[in-house]
């Protein structure tokens, strides 16, 4: 069996408007995922690392 995605909420949740700017993630995506499948979670988490990535190059 595939290994499980890791949920990338790190517990301190701080939402601007559709983001949490503590894990990347989307209002959709954190609502959705323990419905996801293995591809959509694999995906979410890409979106939320990226989304992330350019919250701390938009800081620095």
């Amino acid at each position: 069996m595939a290994k499980e995605i890791d949920n990338p909420c790190i517990a301190l949740c701080r939402l601007s408007g559709d983001l949490c700017l503590s894990c990347g993630r989307s209002k959709d995506d954190i609502r959705k995922w323990k419905r996801m499948k293995r591809p959509e979670k694999m995906a979410a988490v890409q979106r939320a690392s990226t989304r992330l990535k350019a919250l701390q190059k938009n800081k620095g």
